[in-house]
């Protein structure tokens, strides 16, 4: 009997399987096809001080092995959130659950971790400082370790609950900026968000995305999520939230090898509404066929 059991910032779950925000809204969807309860947790929808329409159509494009999207951060609002949105999910979803929440500003960032600290579901706080596709923040405040700290630094401030920040790939120094945000008092660290990218629209002869550019993500872009992953958890000592592309139980298991406590699940979630179910269901056959008996000790063992 396998144990797939893990702790992620003093918090235990069942299965390290969670659900990447944007790609699981609110649990609602999918808990009408499954009972969510079988995953670890998810990250719910990003959610930001006010409501956000988010960015104009095309937003969404195929690429191979992958896609595009720049939606922009498109969600009601933390006040919404807060007074529709979770006591709704309280009764579908009866297990901590990580609430993902972006800013244009670090008192953004403050206010929206300041309104949902007193939800007793929430398990943990996901600080996105990695949105590619929004203009004047998101990815503005993880491309240096300064201002990631300094995000980090305000939020530890207003809350107790544990604190994960989410990075960007788009840097030159993934570990740098991990190891600011760990002196800064964070808890965690996610990794990673989407690739920036653009594809061109041939008989319009422009960009096909109305932003220009958008998040690309995937299983093209695994291979770059397991090498950050293996990096950072060399700079910090903090759990790292490993997350890009995965899309199978053996990506799981790579992904904790190279230095991931829990691993999230964005793109496939969209291709298949059954993704992180069968995931979990399948995490088990796989460990038994290579030899693991418990998911913790091959946390980073591929660094020994």
């Amino acid at each position: 009997m396998v144990n797939t059991q893990v702790t992620l910032c003093g918090i235990p779950l069942e299965n390290p399987v969670i659900p990447a925000s944007g790609t699981f809204g609110f649990g609602q969807e999918f808990a009408a096809l499954y009972d969510i309860n079988c995953l670890g947790s998810f990250s719910f929808k990003g959610t930001t001080l006010h409501p956000r329409f988010g960015n104009p159509l095309p937003r969404i494009a195929e690429c191979p092995s992958g896609m595009l999207n720049a939606v922009g951060l498109q969600n009601p609002g933390v006040k919404h959130v807060k007074e529709v949105e979770l006591p709704a999910l309280a009764k579908i979803f009866h297990k901590p659950v990580m609430a993902n929440v972006s800013g244009f500003s670090v008192s953004e960032y403050v206010s929206v971790v300041e309104q949902l600290s007193d939800v007793e579901q929430i398990g943990w706080f996901e600080v996105n400082i990695s949105c590619p596709n929004v203009h004047g923040g998101g990815m503005s405040f993880g491309t240096c370790p300064d201002a990631a700290a300094e995000v980090t630094r305000a939020v530890r401030a207003v809350t107790k609950k544990p604190l994960i920040i989410k990075l960007s790939p788009n840097v030159t120094d993934i570990a740098s900026i991990a190891k600011a945000c760990e002196d800064a008092g964070a808890d965690g660290i996610s990794l990673i968000n989407t690739l920036l990218g653009m594809r061109m629209d041939l008989r319009a002869g422009k960009p096909l995305l109305a932003n220009t550019t958008g998040g690309y993500s995937g299983p093209a872009v695994f291979p770059v999520a397991v090498r950050m992953v293996y990096q950072v958890y060399d700079a910090v000592k903090i759990p790292i939230v490993g997350m890009g592309g995965v899309s199978s139980a053996e990506d799981v298991l790579e992904m904790m090898l190279a230095g991931a406590t829990a691993v999230e699940v964005g793109a496939a979630n969209l291709v298949d509404p059954y993704a992180s179910k069968n995931i979990v269901e399948a995490l088990p056959r796989v460990m038994e066929q290579y030899g693991i008996k418990s998911l913790t000790e091959i946390i980073g063992a591929g660094h020994r």
